[in-house]
Protein backbone atom coordinates (compact mmCIF):
# COMPACT_ATOMS: atom_id res chain seq x y z
CA UNK A 1 0.00 0.00 0.00
CA UNK A 2 1.25 3.48 -0.87
CA UNK A 3 0.38 4.79 2.62
CA UNK A 4 3.00 2.47 4.11
CA UNK A 5 5.66 3.80 1.72
CA UNK A 6 4.68 7.39 2.50
CA UNK A 7 4.79 6.67 6.22
CA UNK A 8 8.32 5.28 6.02
CA UNK A 9 9.54 8.23 3.95
CA UNK A 10 7.93 10.71 6.36
CA UNK A 11 9.60 8.99 9.31
CA UNK A 12 12.98 9.05 7.59
CA UNK A 13 12.65 12.81 7.02
CA UNK A 14 10.69 13.70 10.15
CA UNK A 15 12.95 16.49 11.48
CA UNK A 16 13.40 18.08 8.07
CA UNK A 17 9.65 18.00 7.43
CA UNK A 18 8.83 19.63 10.74
CA UNK A 19 11.37 22.37 10.11
CA UNK A 20 9.88 22.91 6.64
CA UNK A 21 6.35 23.04 8.03
CA UNK A 22 7.38 25.48 10.77
CA UNK A 23 8.94 27.77 8.16
CA UNK A 24 5.70 27.66 6.16
CA UNK A 25 3.53 28.20 9.24
CA UNK A 26 5.44 31.30 10.28
CA UNK A 27 4.34 33.05 7.08
CA UNK A 28 0.60 32.62 7.59
CA UNK A 29 -2.36 32.93 9.93
CA UNK A 30 -4.49 29.80 10.32
CA UNK A 31 -8.25 29.80 10.85
CA UNK A 32 -9.45 28.55 14.23
CA UNK A 33 -10.50 25.21 12.77
CA UNK A 34 -10.78 23.28 9.54
CA UNK A 35 -11.45 19.74 8.33
CA UNK A 36 -10.29 17.56 5.43
CA UNK A 37 -11.99 14.64 3.74
CA UNK A 38 -9.18 12.34 2.65
CA UNK A 39 -9.16 9.50 0.14
CA UNK A 40 -6.64 6.70 0.45
CA UNK A 41 -6.31 4.47 -2.59
CA UNK A 42 -3.70 1.88 -3.46
CA UNK A 43 -1.75 4.53 -5.39
CA UNK A 44 -2.29 7.85 -3.60
CA UNK A 45 -3.46 9.62 -0.45
CA UNK A 46 -4.94 13.09 -0.94
CA UNK A 47 -7.70 15.43 0.26
CA UNK A 48 -10.89 15.61 -1.78
CA UNK A 49 -12.52 18.41 0.20
CA UNK A 50 -11.55 21.06 2.73
CA UNK A 51 -13.98 22.83 5.05
CA UNK A 52 -13.18 25.99 7.00
CA UNK A 53 -16.41 25.80 9.03
CA UNK A 54 -16.50 22.09 9.99
CA UNK A 55 -19.76 20.65 11.33
CA UNK A 56 -18.71 17.23 12.59
CA UNK A 57 -16.89 17.84 15.89
CA UNK A 58 -19.45 15.59 17.56
CA UNK A 59 -18.08 12.64 15.56
CA UNK A 60 -14.56 13.00 16.98
CA UNK A 61 -13.82 10.39 19.62
CA UNK A 62 -14.03 11.46 23.28
CA UNK A 63 -10.29 11.08 23.91
CA UNK A 64 -9.47 13.45 21.06
CA UNK A 65 -12.15 15.89 22.22
CA UNK A 66 -10.48 16.01 25.61
CA UNK A 67 -7.03 16.66 24.14
CA UNK A 68 -8.50 19.27 21.78
CA UNK A 69 -9.25 21.56 24.73
CA UNK A 70 -5.53 22.17 25.22
CA UNK A 71 -5.12 22.92 21.51
CA UNK A 72 -7.96 25.46 21.72
CA UNK A 73 -6.31 27.17 24.68
CA UNK A 74 -2.94 27.26 22.92
CA UNK A 75 -4.51 28.67 19.74
CA UNK A 76 -6.15 31.56 21.56
CA UNK A 77 -3.08 32.16 23.71
CA UNK A 78 -0.88 32.58 20.63
CA UNK A 79 -3.40 34.38 18.41
CA UNK A 80 -5.50 36.43 20.84
CA UNK A 81 -3.56 36.63 24.12
CA UNK A 82 -5.62 39.52 25.51
CA UNK A 83 -9.06 38.09 24.76
CA UNK A 84 -11.62 38.50 27.52
CA UNK A 85 -15.39 38.89 27.80
CA UNK A 86 -17.98 37.00 25.76
CA UNK A 87 -17.51 34.79 22.70
CA UNK A 88 -20.39 34.46 20.22
CA UNK A 89 -20.52 31.07 18.50
CA UNK A 90 -22.36 31.87 15.26
CA UNK A 91 -24.11 28.84 13.78
CA UNK A 92 -26.18 27.68 10.85
CA UNK A 93 -29.95 27.97 11.15
CA UNK A 94 -30.44 24.18 11.17
CA UNK A 95 -32.91 24.37 14.04
CA UNK A 96 -34.30 20.85 13.38
CA UNK A 97 -30.99 19.08 12.75
CA UNK A 98 -30.21 17.43 16.08
CA UNK A 99 -26.90 16.05 14.80
CA UNK A 100 -25.71 19.53 13.84
CA UNK A 101 -26.57 20.82 17.31
CA UNK A 102 -24.47 18.06 18.84
CA UNK A 103 -21.57 19.48 16.81
CA UNK A 104 -22.38 22.96 18.17
CA UNK A 105 -22.61 21.55 21.70
CA UNK A 106 -19.11 20.06 21.30
CA UNK A 107 -17.58 23.29 19.98
CA UNK A 108 -19.35 25.24 22.73
CA UNK A 109 -17.69 23.00 25.31
CA UNK A 110 -14.26 23.44 23.74
CA UNK A 111 -14.61 27.23 23.82
CA UNK A 112 -15.92 27.27 27.39
CA UNK A 113 -12.79 25.40 28.49
CA UNK A 114 -11.00 28.75 28.31
CA UNK A 115 -13.15 30.08 31.16
CA UNK A 116 -15.00 32.65 29.04
CA UNK A 117 -18.73 33.13 28.53
CA UNK A 118 -19.93 31.60 25.23
CA UNK A 119 -23.29 32.43 23.62
CA UNK A 120 -24.66 30.48 20.68
CA UNK A 121 -26.35 32.63 18.02
CA UNK A 122 -27.90 32.42 14.55
CA UNK A 123 -27.40 35.35 12.11
CA UNK A 124 -30.49 37.53 11.89
CA UNK A 125 -31.54 40.81 10.30
CA UNK A 126 -33.17 41.91 13.55
CA UNK A 127 -33.35 41.29 17.27
CA UNK A 128 -35.29 38.16 18.22
CA UNK A 129 -36.00 36.19 21.38
CA UNK A 130 -33.74 33.21 22.12
CA UNK A 131 -35.01 29.71 21.34
CA UNK A 132 -34.27 26.27 22.77
CA UNK A 133 -32.96 23.39 20.65
CA UNK A 134 -32.01 19.84 21.56
CA UNK A 135 -29.05 17.86 20.25
CA UNK A 136 -29.23 14.21 19.24
CA UNK A 137 -27.73 13.27 22.62
CA UNK A 138 -30.45 15.20 24.46
CA UNK A 139 -28.38 18.28 25.33
CA UNK A 140 -30.57 21.40 25.47
CA UNK A 141 -29.01 24.56 24.05
CA UNK A 142 -30.10 28.16 24.24
CA UNK A 143 -29.76 29.68 20.79
CA UNK A 144 -29.78 33.46 20.46
CA UNK A 145 -29.94 35.67 17.37
CA UNK A 146 -27.07 37.93 16.40
CA UNK A 147 -27.74 41.04 14.33
CA UNK A 148 -25.82 44.05 13.13
CA UNK A 149 -26.25 47.52 14.56
CA UNK A 150 -23.87 50.17 13.32
CA UNK A 151 -20.43 48.56 13.07
CA UNK A 152 -21.08 45.93 15.72
CA UNK A 153 -22.87 42.61 16.01
CA UNK A 154 -25.19 42.36 18.99
CA UNK A 155 -26.99 39.66 20.95
CA UNK A 156 -29.96 41.09 22.89
CA UNK A 157 -28.40 44.57 22.73
CA UNK A 158 -25.14 43.22 24.15
CA UNK A 159 -21.91 43.26 22.17
CA UNK A 160 -19.84 40.05 22.25
CA UNK A 161 -16.10 40.64 22.29
CA UNK A 162 -15.21 37.91 19.81
CA UNK A 163 -16.97 35.77 17.22
CA UNK A 164 -16.29 32.16 16.26
CA UNK A 165 -18.23 31.21 13.14
CA UNK A 166 -19.64 27.78 12.40
CA UNK A 167 -21.84 29.24 9.68
CA UNK A 168 -20.17 28.68 6.29
CA UNK A 169 -21.77 31.79 4.74
CA UNK A 170 -22.88 30.10 1.56
CA UNK A 171 -25.21 33.08 1.22
CA UNK A 172 -24.10 36.70 1.46
CA UNK A 173 -25.42 38.43 4.56
CA UNK A 174 -25.79 41.98 3.25
CA UNK A 175 -26.02 43.43 6.76
CA UNK A 176 -22.76 41.77 7.76
CA UNK A 177 -20.45 42.00 4.79
CA UNK A 178 -18.90 45.39 5.55
CA UNK A 179 -17.30 46.85 8.63
CA UNK A 180 -17.90 44.31 11.38
CA UNK A 181 -16.04 45.71 14.38
CA UNK A 182 -15.49 42.52 16.37
CA UNK A 183 -12.84 39.99 15.36
CA UNK A 184 -14.38 36.96 13.62
CA UNK A 185 -12.58 33.66 13.12
CA UNK A 186 -12.79 32.03 10.64
CA UNK A 187 -13.32 35.33 8.84
CA UNK A 188 -16.64 35.97 7.14
CA UNK A 189 -14.71 36.56 3.89
CA UNK A 190 -13.67 32.89 3.82
CA UNK A 191 -17.32 31.89 3.43
CA UNK A 192 -18.57 29.87 0.46
CA UNK A 193 -20.32 32.93 -0.98
CA UNK A 194 -16.93 33.78 -2.52
CA UNK A 195 -14.48 30.98 -1.69
CA UNK A 196 -13.61 28.54 -4.51
CA UNK A 197 -12.40 24.95 -4.24
CA UNK A 198 -10.12 25.50 -7.23
CA UNK A 199 -7.98 27.94 -5.22
CA UNK A 200 -7.55 25.53 -2.33
CA UNK A 201 -6.50 22.63 -4.55
CA UNK A 202 -4.09 24.81 -6.51
CA UNK A 203 -2.28 25.72 -3.27
CA UNK A 204 -2.49 22.17 -1.89
CA UNK A 205 -0.98 20.64 -5.03
CA UNK A 206 1.89 23.16 -5.05
CA UNK A 207 2.64 22.26 -1.43
CA UNK A 208 2.36 18.53 -2.21
CA UNK A 209 5.01 18.94 -4.91
CA UNK A 210 7.41 20.46 -2.36
CA UNK A 211 6.52 17.84 0.23
CA UNK A 212 7.07 14.95 -2.19
CA UNK A 213 10.42 16.36 -3.20
CA UNK A 214 11.48 16.67 0.45
CA UNK A 215 10.71 13.03 1.28
CA UNK A 216 11.81 11.63 -2.08
CA UNK A 217 8.58 10.17 -3.47
CA UNK A 218 6.69 10.54 -6.73
CA UNK A 219 4.40 13.55 -6.30
CA UNK A 220 1.57 11.60 -7.99
CA UNK A 221 1.13 9.76 -4.69
CA UNK A 222 -0.07 13.00 -3.03
CA UNK A 223 -1.56 15.14 -5.81
CA UNK A 224 -5.24 15.35 -6.66
CA UNK A 225 -5.53 16.73 -10.18
CA UNK A 226 -8.12 19.49 -10.22
CA UNK A 227 -9.17 21.92 -12.92
CA UNK A 228 -11.39 25.00 -12.65
CA UNK A 229 -14.28 25.27 -15.12
CA UNK A 230 -15.85 28.73 -15.17
CA UNK A 231 -18.94 30.27 -16.80
CA UNK A 232 -20.97 27.09 -16.51
CA UNK A 233 -24.68 27.06 -17.35
CA UNK A 234 -26.42 23.72 -16.73
CA UNK A 235 -29.34 24.81 -18.93
CA UNK A 236 -27.11 25.45 -21.96
CA UNK A 237 -26.34 22.53 -24.28
CA UNK A 238 -23.26 24.37 -25.55
CA UNK A 239 -22.01 24.84 -21.98
CA UNK A 240 -22.53 21.16 -21.19
CA UNK A 241 -20.67 20.23 -24.40
CA UNK A 242 -17.71 22.41 -23.39
CA UNK A 243 -17.70 20.69 -19.99
CA UNK A 244 -17.84 17.26 -21.66
CA UNK A 245 -14.80 18.12 -23.80
CA UNK A 246 -12.86 19.25 -20.72
CA UNK A 247 -13.78 16.02 -18.93
CA UNK A 248 -12.48 13.93 -21.85
CA UNK A 249 -9.29 16.00 -21.92
CA UNK A 250 -8.65 15.46 -18.20
CA UNK A 251 -9.40 11.73 -18.44
CA UNK A 252 -6.94 11.39 -21.31
CA UNK A 253 -4.28 13.15 -19.23
CA UNK A 254 -4.98 10.92 -16.24
CA UNK A 255 -4.77 7.82 -18.42
CA UNK A 256 -1.30 8.89 -19.55
CA UNK A 257 -0.19 9.61 -15.96
CA UNK A 258 -1.51 6.27 -14.70
CA UNK A 259 0.20 4.42 -17.53
CA UNK A 260 3.51 6.15 -16.82
CA UNK A 261 3.38 5.16 -13.14
CA UNK A 262 1.99 1.65 -13.80
CA UNK A 263 -1.38 2.34 -12.13
CA UNK A 264 -3.97 -0.15 -13.38
CA UNK A 265 -7.01 1.91 -12.22
CA UNK A 266 -9.36 3.23 -14.91
CA UNK A 267 -9.57 7.00 -14.30
CA UNK A 268 -12.79 8.80 -13.48
CA UNK A 269 -13.59 12.31 -12.30
CA UNK A 270 -15.92 14.18 -10.02
CA UNK A 271 -17.60 17.33 -11.26
CA UNK A 272 -18.20 19.61 -8.28
CA UNK A 273 -19.67 22.99 -7.51
CA UNK A 274 -16.54 25.06 -6.84
CA UNK A 275 -18.23 26.81 -3.92
CA UNK A 276 -20.29 23.85 -2.76
CA UNK A 277 -20.79 22.24 0.60
CA UNK A 278 -22.84 19.48 2.26
CA UNK A 279 -22.05 17.15 -0.65
CA UNK A 280 -24.38 19.09 -2.96
CA UNK A 281 -23.78 19.77 -6.66
CA UNK A 282 -21.55 16.74 -7.31
CA UNK A 283 -21.57 14.20 -10.16
CA UNK A 284 -19.20 11.32 -10.86
CA UNK A 285 -18.45 10.56 -14.53
CA UNK A 286 -16.06 8.34 -16.47
CA UNK A 287 -16.45 10.04 -19.87
CA UNK A 288 -17.58 13.24 -21.52
CA UNK A 289 -20.45 11.28 -23.06
CA UNK A 290 -21.91 10.82 -19.60
CA UNK A 291 -22.11 14.62 -19.30
CA UNK A 292 -23.70 14.86 -22.74
CA UNK A 293 -26.27 12.26 -21.69
CA UNK A 294 -27.19 13.78 -18.32
CA UNK A 295 -30.87 13.16 -17.61
CA UNK A 296 -33.22 15.79 -16.27
CA UNK A 297 -32.62 14.36 -12.78
CA UNK A 298 -28.84 14.61 -13.17
CA UNK A 299 -29.07 18.18 -14.48
CA UNK A 300 -31.35 19.08 -11.59
CA UNK A 301 -28.75 17.69 -9.18
CA UNK A 302 -26.18 20.09 -10.62
CA UNK A 303 -28.52 22.97 -9.72
CA UNK A 304 -28.69 22.08 -6.04
CA UNK A 305 -26.98 24.75 -3.96
CA UNK A 306 -27.16 25.33 -0.22
CA UNK A 307 -29.20 28.46 0.34
CA UNK A 308 -30.52 28.54 -3.24
CA UNK A 309 -28.79 30.37 -6.07
CA UNK A 310 -27.11 28.68 -9.01
CA UNK A 311 -23.84 26.99 -9.96
CA UNK A 312 -21.68 28.95 -12.38
CA UNK A 313 -18.22 27.62 -11.56
CA UNK A 314 -17.15 23.99 -11.29
CA UNK A 315 -14.06 21.96 -10.60
CA UNK A 316 -13.27 18.80 -12.52
CA UNK A 317 -11.35 16.60 -10.12
CA UNK A 318 -9.53 13.30 -10.35
CA UNK A 319 -11.55 10.58 -8.67
CA UNK A 320 -9.72 8.58 -6.02
CA UNK A 321 -11.22 5.18 -5.09
CA UNK A 322 -11.06 4.39 -1.39
CA UNK A 323 -9.38 1.27 -0.02
CA UNK A 324 -11.80 1.29 2.93
CA UNK A 325 -14.34 -0.94 1.28
CA UNK A 326 -15.91 -4.35 1.87
CA UNK A 327 -19.20 -6.02 1.02
CA UNK A 328 -20.97 -4.18 3.85
CA UNK A 329 -19.83 -0.56 3.53
CA UNK A 330 -17.35 1.92 2.12
CA UNK A 331 -15.52 4.56 4.16
CA UNK A 332 -13.08 7.48 4.07
CA UNK A 333 -11.19 9.30 6.84
CA UNK A 334 -11.91 12.89 7.82
CA UNK A 335 -9.31 14.82 9.84
CA UNK A 336 -10.06 17.89 11.98
CA UNK A 337 -7.58 20.64 12.83
CA UNK A 338 -7.36 23.41 15.43
CA UNK A 339 -5.17 25.99 13.74
CA UNK A 340 -2.28 23.95 12.34
CA UNK A 341 -2.58 21.19 14.96
CA UNK A 342 -4.32 17.81 14.56
CA UNK A 343 -7.46 17.77 16.69
CA UNK A 344 -9.15 14.48 15.83
CA UNK A 345 -10.94 12.55 13.15
CA UNK A 346 -13.45 9.89 12.19
CA UNK A 347 -14.38 7.53 9.37
CA UNK A 348 -17.34 8.51 7.19
CA UNK A 349 -18.95 5.22 6.13
CA UNK A 350 -21.79 4.35 3.77
CA UNK A 351 -23.45 0.98 3.24
CA UNK A 352 -25.00 1.86 -0.13
CA UNK A 353 -21.99 3.43 -1.84
CA UNK A 354 -19.00 1.93 -3.61
CA UNK A 355 -15.28 2.80 -3.44
CA UNK A 356 -15.57 5.26 -6.34
CA UNK A 357 -18.68 7.06 -5.02
CA UNK A 358 -19.23 10.31 -3.13
CA UNK A 359 -19.71 9.28 0.51
CA UNK A 360 -20.81 12.69 1.76
CA UNK A 361 -24.43 11.90 1.04
CA UNK A 362 -27.60 10.91 2.92
CA UNK A 363 -27.19 7.60 4.70
CA UNK A 364 -23.59 8.18 5.81
CA UNK A 365 -22.64 7.11 9.32
CA UNK A 366 -19.56 8.00 11.36
CA UNK A 367 -17.14 5.63 13.01
CA UNK A 368 -14.32 6.00 15.47
CA UNK A 369 -10.89 7.08 14.24
CA UNK A 370 -8.91 8.50 17.16
CA UNK A 371 -5.73 10.40 16.45
CA UNK A 372 -4.61 9.39 19.94
CA UNK A 373 -5.03 5.70 19.07
CA UNK A 374 -2.83 6.11 16.00
CA UNK A 375 0.15 7.46 17.92
CA UNK A 376 1.93 4.13 17.96
CA UNK A 377 5.65 4.64 17.55
CA UNK A 378 7.08 3.13 14.40
CA UNK A 379 10.50 4.22 13.17
CA UNK A 380 10.37 6.90 15.92
CA UNK A 381 7.48 8.87 14.47
CA UNK A 382 3.71 8.62 14.98
CA UNK A 383 1.53 6.46 12.78
CA UNK A 384 -0.98 9.26 12.04
CA UNK A 385 1.66 10.95 9.90
CA UNK A 386 0.19 10.25 6.45
CA UNK A 387 -3.36 11.47 7.11
CA UNK A 388 -1.98 14.07 9.50
CA UNK A 389 0.48 15.50 7.01
CA UNK A 390 -2.13 15.63 4.26
CA UNK A 391 -4.35 17.62 6.64
CA UNK A 392 -1.43 19.85 7.65
CA UNK A 393 -0.69 20.60 4.01
CA UNK A 394 -4.37 21.42 3.67
CA UNK A 395 -4.24 23.84 6.59
CA UNK A 396 -1.35 25.72 4.97
CA UNK A 397 -3.23 25.75 1.65
CA UNK A 398 -6.21 27.42 3.36
CA UNK A 399 -3.91 29.95 5.01
CA UNK A 400 -2.41 30.66 1.58
CA UNK A 401 -5.93 31.12 0.17
CA UNK A 402 -6.66 33.73 2.83
CA UNK A 403 -3.41 35.61 2.32
CA UNK A 404 -3.72 35.66 -1.47
CA UNK A 405 -7.26 37.03 -1.15
CA UNK A 406 -5.97 39.64 1.34
CA UNK A 407 -8.33 38.34 4.02
CA UNK A 408 -7.09 39.57 7.39
CA UNK A 409 -7.54 37.89 10.76
CA UNK A 410 -8.37 40.85 13.01
CA UNK A 411 -6.11 41.20 16.05
CA UNK A 412 -3.64 38.83 14.41
CA UNK A 413 -1.46 39.95 11.50
CA UNK A 414 0.53 37.84 9.07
Amino acid sequence: MIKDELHIKICENFKELNAWFDSKSNDFAFPFYSSYDIRESEFKVAPVDANIFPAGFNNICSVDQESATEKVKNYFKSHYPNLSGTIALVTEAHTKNAYYWQNVYTIHGLLKSMGLAVKIAIPSEEKQEAIKVESIAGNELEVNFIYKQGDSLLINNEKPDFIISNNDFSVIFDDWKNGIEQPMNPPYELGWYQRRKSQFFMHYNNLALEFADLIGVNSEHLLVHTQAHKDFDINSEDSRETLAQEVDKMLAGLTDKYSATKISETPFVFIKNSSGTYGMGIQQVASGDEVRGWSYKARKKMKAVKGGGSIDELVIQEGIPTVFSNENETAEPSIYMIGDQLAGGFLRAHSKKGPRDNLNSPGAIYKKLCISDLKVKALDCPMENVYGWVAKLGSVAIAMEAKKANIAFKNYSY
